[in-house]
């Protein structure tokens, strides 16, 4: 299973960024699916998650301004950034949670880097 993930960059404070992660490899299903990120001397966050059934949860921190979803094949995740702050700037990692060979495991992306400037 691999999961590729794109989309980050550098961006102004009020801007907004798209992060996708495609699945792709020896799949039955993909459960829920989750973005997190981690900061420079911080631990790693879950910003977002999305259930199967698509229940959404987000960080009090992102509420309001992020929106995470996904496709119609469930496997790449979507997270939508606006209003971006400086205190978004973080390596952002998606996380999902794939049934393979009947086994489920969670897998994490290799991290996009969003930088936001004041």
């Amino acid at each position: 299973v691999q999961l590729q993930a794109s989309g980050g960059g550098l961006v102004q404070a009020g801007g907004s960024l798209r992060l996708s992660c495609a699945a792709s490899g020896s799949i039955e299903r993909i459960n829920s699916m989750a973005w997190y990120r981690q900061a420079p001397g911080k631990q790693r966050e879950m910003v977002a998650g999305i259930s199967t059934g698509g229940r959404t949860d987000y960080s009090d921190s992102v509420e309001g301004r992020f929106t995470i979803s996904r496709d119609n094949a469930k496997t790449t995740v979507y997270l939508q950034m606006s209003s971006l702050m400086p205190e978004d700037t973080a390596v952002y990692y998606c996380n999902v949670d794939v049934v393979a060979f009947g086994t489920s495991v969670r897998f994490w992306g290799q991290g996009t880097q969003v930088t936001v400037s004041s």
